[in-house]
């Protein structure tokens, strides 16, 4: 009997052996109807995500990234968070892929991303709908209003904020450009104003986004736990404050939530209450975060690149010296004049590439130079691998704005360069992130002179961080001390 038993178990637990075999062999050799990509999906589940969020404290292409590449080539399959995904650094593939979105791609995220941004973020809404957002978003940061109205508003709170920040010993840039960036957008948004609200609520939007692109571990003490506690709070700011104001029927309109609301109140709603929730969380986390890490890395690499700093001192010098009044803000063709401003912003964004990755699922079998992409398979296509080609770009880890010289202006994303997206999805705050980076710069290089302080290290985990910070000392260039003119930043 007692041999029975033994054999009984060691049967069945032979049988669970090959049974997780076979499914593990099944996992790593997926079937398709043609040639996959090279590359390895990892170990069942987990697939290769610990090496995907691997620390990266370089502006170069992430190990991860250029370890494949230098592999399997541009284009190569992995797992990210238990899905299949074919990652594409080939130029051709990433334009196809943003040029056939809604045919045979749409926009998708992993599931963890999802459950950050929402079950109904703007990512993840197709068709009809995403176009009819996008249209309400543009009123507010489209071309028009930017010129009537965001542009003097974003150079007043340049220059209030700068003033400020130049009466301290020591200023940590990105918290204080995020802090500037927030509370300009905030308003126009939601008609937020920190010192007569009882809520904080960036310091939600700072929990939030310090563990976004972080391994999907929702335990306390972790980073994404702390993430999903910050969008959990500031969702219930954001709930309080549209059930206050759908109960208020003679309201006017004085910012975008409004508009929603309106859009919300009509007879036949085209969105409901969740889609216009998620927007407005996602357009406050945009709106701030992406500009002010680009700005802090400009900062960064003026403060090491003095000859850029001087040419572009030079164009913001000449555009003062042309005014009647040195002290006016700024007009709108005196932003449009701001030709190597605006190669100094492209470069910039080339190097900082916020976005790590864009992803999209394929809706069908899709073959592409020789290889397959099974449908329901993810698609991330990856800017950095691009923007850091060298075939692409001469010492692509140079900053070098004179590269973007004579060369036709950038309105949507192209085959070499992606930094605000492509495609129906081409990022509509890209004006709105343009200008607030000319107006901070004027102001910075006409009126200040700073010296780095500390830290300015920066790590990718994939996405851009200071985990130091990067902290300067500003000076009134006509009060910068002698003790510091060597060291200072300053033209």
């Amino acid at each position: 009997m007692e041999s029975l038993v033994c054999g009984a178990v060691w049967a069945a637990t032979l049988a669970m052996v090959m049974a997780f075999i076979t499914w593990a062999y099944r996992w790593s050799h997926p079937k398709a109807s043609g040639r996959l990509p090279p590359g390895s999906l990892g170990l069942p589940l987990l697939g290769e995500t610990l090496q995907f969020f691997a620390p990266n404290p370089t502006c170069d292409v992430s190990p991860f990234v250029k370890e494949r590449l230098n592999r399997y080539g541009n284009i190569f399959k992995t797992s990210i968070v238990g899905r299949p995904v074919v990652v594409s650094a080939d130029p051709d593939l990433n334009y196809y892929v943003f040029q056939q979105e809604g045919k045979l791609f749409e926009s998708w995220y992993p599931d963890t991303f999802t459950e950050i941004f929402g079950r109904d973020n703007v990512g993840s809404l197709h068709g009809f709908m995403y176009k009819y957002l996008k249209t309400l978003v543009l009123r507010l940061y489209g071309q028009e209003n930017l010129r009537a109205v965001l542009l003097a508003e974003t150079d007043g709170a340049c220059r209030a904020s700068l003033a400020s920040w130049a009466g301290r010993p020591s200023v940590e840039l990105k918290d204080a450009i995020s802090t500037m960036i927030f509370d300009l957008t905030a308003k126009k948004l939601i008609s937020y104003e920190p010192s007569k609200s009882s809520e904080n609520l960036r310091k939600n939007f700072v929990a939030f986004i310090r563990g976004l692109i972080s391994f999907p571990v929702d335990i306390p003490g972790t980073a994404y736990h702390e993430c999903m506690q910050g969008r959990k709070n500031a969702m219930k700011v954001l709930k309080k404050m549209m059930r206050k104001r759908m109960a208020d029927a003679g309201r006017q309109r004085e910012d975008f939530f409004d508009v929603l609301i309106e859009e919300l109140r009509r007879e036949k709603p085209v969105m409901t209450e969740a889609i216009a929730l998620d927007l407005m969380f996602v357009l406050l986390f945009a709106s701030f975060e992406t500009t002010a890490l680009a700005l802090t890395l400009g900062v960064k690499l003026l403060a090491e690149n003095p000859r850029v700093l001087r040419a572009l001192a030079e164009e913001h010098e000449a555009i003062v010296r042309s005014r009647k009044d040195s002290d006016a803000g700024l007009t709108w063709a005196e932003y449009k004049s701001m030709t190597f401003t605006s190669q100094v912003i492209l470069e910039i964004v080339r190097l900082a590439n916020i976005v790590p990755g864009i992803f999209r699922k394929a809706l069908q079998d899709i073959e592409f130079k020789g290889y397959t992409i099974p449908a329901g398979w993810g698609v991330m296509v990856c800017p950095p691998a691009v923007h850091l080609n060298p075939e692409i770009y001469e010492d692509p880890l140079a900053f070098d704005p004179w590269r973007w010289q004579d060369k036709a202006e950038i309105t949507g994303g192209t085959k070499q360069f992606m930094a605000f997206g492509g495609g129906l999805r081409f990022c509509v705050g890209t004006d709105l992130s343009k200008v607030l980076m000319a107006t901070f710069i004027h102001s910075l290089v006409t009126k200040y002179s700073w010296r780095t302080i500390k830290g300015g290290n920066i790590v990718r985990t994939p996405g851009l961080s200071f985990p130091d910070g990067f902290h300067v000392q500003l000076f009134p260039k006509e009060l910068t001390p002698s003790s510091v003119l060597n060291t200072a930043c300053s033209v």
